[in-house]
């Protein structure tokens, strides 16, 4: 089974099959697995979850789908053609941003998406069709074609390490609150008497905990970051302007 006929399977004939009918459909099993996936909220999941979860036999789902991997591309292109999204408009720069928060929306609605690595890439319709989308947010802009397409994955890569320190933040503070934390290890780091050693970080640390009451605010690094990347491309764009 040839995960480009299953990436198309809505558009390439069914081969034919000897014996008896698969008992899940390749649609069943991928949002079987998808269902699995959110609810780890990572990676470490296997086929077993995904029989457990749709009450079969391990052996059943490999009437379907070879393997785990190839189940994940196919769970992967799925997530992106169901993505929701903005209609673009406005500005290049406006566009992107209406990228970035469609991407942040998907990979919170899914945050296991963020934590998939590969050079290569899926080539399904919801991949593709995600893809041309967001190429076309910068398809006007003075840039050549790699660098339109280095730019558009800049900010996506942008993104999804946001949406990992976001997440990563949140199951912190679902285990601790920042406030009770700080007041733990800062009374002790009090008691060293090092803030004379280190006066940037003791200047610059405190005024982030006072702003913040935290370490750090993951949501003004994204906006923040956001900005500085759209900055950069504007002047390499109009280097003059």
């Amino acid at each position: 089974m040839e995960t480009v006929r299953l990436l198309w399977r809505h558009r390439v004939p069914d081969e034919p099959r000897r014996g008896r009918p698969a008992r899940m459909t390749v649609d069943d099993v991928v949002a079987s697995g998808i269902a699995v996936a959110d609810r780890v909220g990572n990676l470490s999941f296997g086929m077993r979850e995904v029989a457990q979860h749709s009450g079969v036999p391990v052996m059943t789902l490999y009437s379907s789908v070879t393997g785990r991997d190839q189940l994940l591309e196919l769970m992967i292109d799925q997530c992106r053609a169901d993505m929701d999204v903005t209609p673009l408009s406005g500005s290049w720069r406006t566009r992107l941003e209406m990228v970035a928060s469609d991407n942040r929306t998907l990979l919170e609605a899914h945050p296991w998406l963020a934590e998939f690595e590969s050079e290569r890439a899926i080539l399904g319709p919801g991949t593709l069709t995600k893809y041309e989308r967001e190429l076309s947010s910068i398809a006007g802009v003075d840039l050549s074609d790699l660098d339109k397409d280095a730019a558009l994955c800049l900010v996506i890569d942008f993104v999804r390490a946001s949406v990992r320190a976001i997440r990563q933040v949140s199951l912190e503070r679902a285990a601790e609150s920042a406030t009770d934390w700080w007041a733990r290890e800062g009374q002790l780091l009090a008691k060293l008497g090092i803030a004379e050693e280190f006066p940037l970080a003791n200047r610059i640390g405190t005024a982030t905990g006072q702003a913040h009451h935290a370490a750090n605010d993951p949501q003004r690094a994204f906006e923040f970051g956001l900005a500085v990347i759209l900055d950069g491309l504007q002047a390499r764009i109009s280097p003059n302007g």
